[in-house]
């Protein structure tokens, strides 16, 4: 916890108003009342006046729209602001205190494998070397992490998962503010990173913690090989995603999506369940109908991409 008066002069904001106690940063929708949020974007402007937030960085156009619950504090820069005050909510990568990893009946933890304190790994899991799980993380029961997969402090995945060589779980995600003069300051992915029961996940995946909140692999799902999940997306159950495909953060897939290999999706936006997208789709916007198979860059039903593609052949032989 830190006091809203210290974080400020900690970040360089001039403020002399009403002080509370802030835990953490989070979202306008999510955020509690002992939580920090901003407004940068004006389409958000609907989630600031109703926000439980107990306090928001936003511009002095915007402070009229701050609940009378919530404390507006008044910066040129929100997000800027939020990226600097990141840093103090930052978690300790190691902690020296934290009680041994803990490794359930029946495991199997290979030489060359690291545990860090605070780590818990369920019964009959394979560890291989070169693993390593972070502090705080949990591993479920029956699940195996084959050779130099890494999984991220306070990260978990769960039972008869399978994750193969070299993936990363809780990376930071690709988050920073621009300053002015061209600088650019990190955002702390104070976030994790959450794997669902039975998931499948290919050699060298990426998926990264969120900046606030859980990035989220549901159950059932089958990742391929050099796949990046950006952070805070969701990806729903039984969804299928092709190798060298990626999802940019905060994107949320229905269950049993198909993205074929090097289809790529914008932030920011949702897919219907049961939608599929064939190989290098390029998908900008949400997809609101369910069931649907798409193609191409721009996107566009399946079916008729087929058609352009055929009168396109012809016009190449005339």
């Amino acid at each position: 916890m830190i006091e809203l008066t210290d974080l400020a002069r900690q970040t360089g904001i001039q403020y002399s108003g009403r002080s509370i106690a802030i835990s953490a940063l989070n979202t306008l929708a999510d955020a509690q009342p002992d939580e920090l949020s901003f407004l940068q974007n004006k389409n958000y402007l609907a989630q600031l006046e109703t926000t439980k937030a107990g306090a928001v960085f936003v511009t002095a156009e915007m402070a009229e729209h701050v609940p009378l619950s919530s404390i507006a504090v008044v910066v040129d820069e929100p997000y800027l602001s939020l990226a600097r005050a990141s840093k103090l909510f930052a978690p300790a990568l190691i902690d020296v205190d934290a009680p041994l990893a803990v490794v359930g009946e029946g495991s199997h933890i290979a030489e060359g494998a690291h545990l860090a304190r605070g780590a818990v790994v369920g019964k009959n899991c394979i560890i291989m070397p070169g693993v390593y799980v972070g502090r705080g993380a949990v591993i479920g029961d029956n699940t195996v992490l084959h050779s130099n997969v890494s999984v991220y402090h306070d990260c978990r995945v769960g039972t008869n998962c399978i994750i193969h060589a070299s993936a990363v779980i809780g990376s930071d995600g690709f988050g920073f503010a621009t300053t002015k003069s061209g600088t650019h300051v990190k955002i702390y992915q104070n976030g994790n990173a959450v794997v669902e029961d039975d998931v499948e996940i290919g050699a060298c995946v990426t998926i990264d913690r969120a900046a606030f909140g859980t990035t989220l692999i549901k159950e059932g799902v089958r990742i391929d090989n050099l796949v990046h999940v950006g952070h805070n997306c969701v990806i729903g159950e039984y969804s299928v995603l092709v190798a060298q495909s990626g999802v940019a953060g905060s994107t949320t897939l229905g269950r049993n999506v198909v993205l074929g290999a090097q289809g790529g999706m914008v932030g920011h936006i949702t897919v219907a369940p049961f939608t599929t997208l064939a190989a290098r789709s390029g998908v900008t916007k949400s997809i609101a109908e369910s069931g649907k198979t798409f193609a191409g860059f721009p996107l566009m039903e399946h079916k008729l991409w087929l058609k352009l593609q055929g009168k396109l052949a012809r016009l190449l032989k005339s």
